[in-house]
C-alpha cells in the first residue's frame, strides 16, 4: 500500500451467479491479480459463479471489482462496501469449489433459474398478502435473532438441510392442492437466490426473493414502514444489526459460538462442544 494508507482498508463483500466454463482459469487469474494489488480475504469460484469478501486499499479494491465485473455474466455484480482501520483478514485465498454457497445442489443454475428480485417496497406488499408463503432460508440460530412477520422457519442447522426440508414442505402443499406465490429471503441475498432456483426446479412458478437481502432492506426501509421484527444476525464482530445497520445488543457465546442477548449470555449451559441447547432463549 502507498504511504499514509497502511491503516485504511476498503472491504468489499461480493457475489454473482454466472456460468463459468473454466473456474480454474478464472481463479488462477484472480490469484495473480490479488498478489499484484495486495488484497486479503477469500474468493470462491465455481461453475455457478463467484462469492467472497476481500479487503485492500481503495484503488486495489477498485481494480479487483472491475476485473470481476469483466468476467462472463458479472457486469451486474452485487458489491457491499465497508471500511476498517485494520486489516480484517490475515491473507488472500482464492478457492475453486463445486458451489459458491454450499447447498449440496451443484446441478442448479441460479444464474438462469433464480426467482424474481424485489426491492424493499415491492417486498413489503408481497409478504403482507396472506396468500404469499414467506420462507426464511437462513438457519435456526440466525432466525432466533429476528425475521420478517409470518416467515416460516425451516429449523435448519445448515444450508445443506434446506433442499430436504423444502421437498417435504412442497409435498404438503401439493397434498393441500396449493401452488402459492413464494417469497424467500436471507442475510445478503446469495442463499435466497440459490434457494429460489431450487424451488423453481420443483415446479413452483411464482417465486420471489429480496434484492440485497435483509441487510439492504434494513439499510433502506424506514423503521416505521418495516415488516422486520428483531435484529439480523451477521457473521462479523457486530453479531447482529438493526434498522440503519446499527449494531444490536448481542454477543457471541464463547461456549457454544451462537448469538445471545447480552443479558442472557451468562446463562448458556453449553459445554463448549458447539451443541445448540438454547435456540428459544435467544
Amino acid at each position: 500500500m502507498g504511504a499514509g494508507m497502511e491503516s485504511a482498508f476498503t472491504i468489499a463483500a461480493l457475489y454473482r451467479f454466472a456460468s463459468f466454463d473454466d473456474p480454474q482459469a478464472i481463479a488462477r487469474d484472480l490469484r495473480l491479480l490479488c498478489a499484484e494489488i495486495g488484497t486479503c480475504g477469500t474468493l470462491i469460484v465455481a461453475g455457478e459463479g463467484i462469492n467472497g469478501t476481500v479487503a485492500g486499499n481503495e484503488a486495489a479494491i477498485g481494480r479487483l471489482v472491475t476485473h470481476v465485473r469483466a468476467l462472463p455474466g458479472c457486469a451486474d455484480l452485487d458489491v457491499k462496501y465497508a471500511h476498517s482501520d485494520t486489516a480484517p483478514f490475515a491473507r488472500m485465498k482464492v478457492k475453486v469449489k463445486a458451489e459458491i454457497v454450499t447447498m449440496g445442489a451443484a446441478d442448479l443454475d441460479p444464474a438462469h433459474q433464480a426467482g424474481k428480485h424485489l426491492d424493499p417496497a415491492a417486498w413489503n406488499a408481497l409478504i403482507a398478502d396472506p396468500d404469499t408463503v414467506v420462507i426464511d432460508t437462513r438457519n435456526g440460530y440466525e432466525i432466533s435473532v429476528g425475521s420478517f412477520e409470518r416467515a416460516i422457519d425451516p429449523g435448519t442447522r445448515s444450508f445443506r438441510d434446506f433442499p430436504a426440508w423444502f421437498d417435504d414442505f412442497a409435498e404438503k402443499l401439493r397434498e393441500q392442492g396449493r401452488k402459492p406465490r413464494i417469497a424467500m429471503f436471507c442475510t445478503g441475498g446469495i442463499r435466497c437466490e440459490k434457494s429460489t432456483a431450487l424451488v423453481r426446479t420443483r415446479g413452483f412458478e411464482e417465486v420471489y426473493h429480496l434484492r440485497g437481502g435483509i441487510l439492504r432492506y434494513l439499510e433502506e426501509m424506514p423503521e416505521e414502514d418495516s415488516l422486520w421484527r428483531g435484529d439480523c444476525y451477521v457473521f462479523d464482530e457486530r453479531v447482529a444489526v438493526g434498522h440503519g445497520l446499527k449494531a444490536g445488543d448481542y454477543v457471541t457465546c464463547r461456549a457454544c459460538g451462537l448469538p445471545h442477548g447480552r443479558e442472557t449470555a451468562h446463562d448458556c449451559p453449553a459445554d463448549g462442544s458447539g451443541v445448540w441447547p438454547h435456540r428459544n432463549q435467544v
